[in-house]
C-alpha cells in the first residue's frame, strides 16, 4: 500500500503570540516494512529558525521558533508512505517467534550482546510508567506464566485489554496516571498502549511505545470524511531470540498495512506530534486534522487541510 498522509494542527489564541518555541515528532520513519517516499512541513507564519535531528531511539525530531506576532499558527505535514508489513506480520506467526518461552526469555535478558542491551532500555520505568502498581503487576500475571509463550502471553494481553477497557475519547489527558485508567477501565489508544507496557515491563520483558496513524475506513456505501483519521499508539514487545513484535490494542489485533509509524520511545512523552512554549497573555484553542488514504485516491481529490 501507498498512503498519502496530510497532518495539521492549528493552534488559536485569543490574544497575540510574541514568540513561540516548538518541537515535535512529524517525519515519519523509516522502519521494517515502511519507506519513507516524500516528506513536505509547512508552517505558518513562517518560522524564524527551522531544523531537524536524530534523537537517541532514531526519530527525526524538528524545532522552530516563531518571533513574528501572531493569532494563529498552523503546522502541516504531507507524507507519502509506501507499507508493505504482510510479510513481517508473517513472521510475527512463525513458530521461530512462538517458541520462546517468558523464562527463557528473561534467562536471555541476562546475557550482555548489543541487541540485548539496546533493549533492556525499555524494561525500566519512564516519564509516564514509573510507579507500577501491584494491581497491574497481577493484571499482567494472569497472561504471563513462566512457561507459556511470550508471543501468546502478550497477544492474549491485548485482547483483554481490547475486552477490559472502554474506549473513551476526553477521559484522560497525557498526564492521567495509569494507576487511574487502570481504576476506572477507560482511556484512548495512547492509555491502552501505555497499560500495556506498564504489564510487560512489570513482568521484567522490554516494551515500548509506538505513535503513528492508522486508516480508518467509512461504513459500506458511505464516503470517507476528509480529516476523520486520526493519530494513533500501539505497543511493542521485545522476545529475545527473535526481536520487536507490534501489538495495537485499541483494535485487538497485530498492526497491519494501515498501521503507519511516525516513530517510537519509552512512552508518549518521548514521541508527542507537537509540543511548545509561548509567550504570550492569552488562551489558546487547539484542532487537528489528519487523513490518510491511497495515494492515487489523494491525488485525484487534490487533498489539502
Amino acid at each position: 500500500m501507498i498512503f498519502s498522509i496530510s497532518h495539521t494542527t492549528r493552534y488559536y489564541y485569543n490574544a497575540p503570540v510574541s514568540f513561540c518555541h516548538n518541537i515535535g515528532t512529524i517525519r515519519p520513519r523509516v522502519s521494517q516494512g515502511q519507506e519513507l517516499l516524500s516528506f513536505d512541513l509547512k508552517i505558518s507564519p513562517n518560522p524564524t529558525d527551522i531544523s531537524e535531528r536524530s534523537d537517541f531511539f532514531g526519530n527525526t525530531i524538528t524545532r522552530f521558533s516563531l518571533s513574528e506576532e501572531h493569532k494563529e499558527l498552523h503546522v502541516t505535514s504531507t507524507s507519502i508512505i509506501k507499507r508493505e508489513y504482510t510479510e513481517v506480520k508473517e513472521s510475527f506467526l512463525s513458530d521461530a517467534c512462538k517458541k520462546i518461552t517468558l523464562s527463557e526469555a528473561l534467562f536471555a535478558l541476562k546475557t550482555t550482546n548489543a541487541q540485548i542491551i539496546e533493549a533492556k532500555q525499555f524494561v525500566l520505568e519512564s516519564v509516564l510508567i514509573r510507579n507500577t502498581t501491584d494491581t497491574i503487576k497481577q493484571y499482567a500475571e494472569v497472561s504471563f506464566r513462566p512457561n507459556r509463550s511470550v508471543f501468546d502471553a502478550a497477544y492474549e494481553l491485548m485482547q483483554r485489554i481490547y475486552t477490559d477497557f472502554d474506549f473513551v475519547s476526553g477521559f484522560t489527558t497525557v498526564s492521567t496516571p495509569l494507576s487511574e485508567v487502570m481504576k476506572e477501565r477507560k482511556g484512548v489508544c495512547q492509555d491502552f498502549a501505555q497499560i500495556a507496557i506498564a504489564c510487560i515491563r512489570a513482568i521484567g520483558l522490554p516494551a515500548r511505545y509506538i505513535s503513528g496513524y492508522i486508516e480508518t475506513l467509512p461504513p459500506p456505501g458511505k464516503k470517507k470524511l476528509i480529516g476523520a483519521d486520526a493519530s494513533h499508539a500501539w505497543f511493542a514487545i521485545f522476545i529475545p531470540g527473535f526481536g520487536w513484535v507490534d501489538f495495537d490494542p485499541t483494535n485487538n489485533q497485530i498492526p497491519e498495512n494501515q498501521h503507519v509509524v511516525v516513530g517510537w520511545g519509552r512512552d508518549y512523552y518521548d514521541v508527542p506530534p507537537l509540543k511548545g512554549v509561548v509567550f504570550g497573555s492569552g488562551t489558546s484553542k487547539l484542532k487537528v486534522a489528519v487523513d490518510i488514504r491511497p495515494a492515487a485516491e489523494a491525488a485525484a481529490l487534490n487533498i489539502s487541510l
